[in-house]
């Protein structure tokens, strides 16, 4: 059950810096810092894209339209803190204390 404990652990840890990341790109992008232009940064944001559309589309559904303003990263950032919380909290059940 520790090794069941860890691989949640490393897949949530993965995906927070993967949405980290995708937020700062977006911001650099958004501010002209960085240019779709360039190829490496053009693969980077479209491999992040591909990513994570799949849990930034299923959370679009529920939100209601704001605009130009996307509040998917937003809520799945959320969600995501709350499920390693979660994790943490419930961490005797793997270690059978």
């Amino acid at each position: 059950m520790v090794t069941l404990y860890q691989a949640l652990t490393l897949i949530l840890n993965v995906v927070w810096f993967v949405m980290i990341a995708h937020i700062i790109m977006s911001w650099l992008i958004n501010f002209q810092v960085l240019n779709l232009r360039q190829p490496l940064v053009a693969q980077l944001w479209y491999g992040l894209n591909n990513l994570l559309e799949p849990i930034y589309g299923r959370i679009r559904r529920f939100l209601p339209a704001t605009g130009g303003l996307d509040l998917a990263p937003l809520v799945a950032f959320i969600v995501l803190i709350i499920l390693q919380q979660a994790l943490r909290n419930n961490a005797a059940f793997f270690f059978g204390y």
